[in-house]
């Protein structure tokens, strides 16, 4: 089951992530465990300011990764396989515990929206403004809610 409302700005996902905190149960649905999912979305927030390990070629990221961002944008929404690591991204945790998780995400959304810099530009959609890689981060943990079952005791 889907975890719902989506977030729709990063500031709904440091809300989310609140209500993460004060789960009894948070569950991945798919075949990463929730350690996993925490890590792979703060490991694309951060590498959009250090760097993606892996980019695709400047022709793929100026002709299908635009494309693919701009019907992303139209949409309002992404959908990519919530199971494919970046590539050349370190290993993912695969642990039950996911609270770790969920302060390291927060901490990486908090430095972007404090990065006022240049930032890195994506391994597939190439460079992003920082709205359209805040709209980018939004979408990508929107898309990964498909796959988050969450349960509040009391709820």
């Amino acid at each position: 089951m889907a975890d719902t409302p989506k977030v729709q700005s990063l500031d709904d996902v440091m809300r989310w992530l609140d209500r993460l905190e004060r789960a009894t149960q948070v569950q991945s649905t798919n075949a990463w465990a929730m350690s996993a999912v925490l890590e792979h979305m703060a490991q694309s927030v951060d590498m959009s300011l250090d760097g993606f390990p892996q980019p695709r070629s400047a022709l793929f990221q100026s002709t299908l990764g635009a494309a693919a961002f701009t019907v992303f944008r139209l949409r309002g929404r992404m959908t990519h396989g919530l199971t494919e690591p970046i590539p050349g991204a370190p290993a993912l945790p695969q642990t039950p515990d996911w609270k770790p998780g969920v302060t390291r995400l927060r901490a990486a959304v908090q430095r972007f929206q404090r990065h006022t810099g240049a930032l890195q530009p994506h391994f597939a959609y190439g460079a992003l403004s920082h709205a359209d890689f805040a709209l980018a981060h939004t979408l990508h943990i929107a898309n990964h809610q498909d796959d988050i079952a969450v349960n509040i005791q009391g709820a």
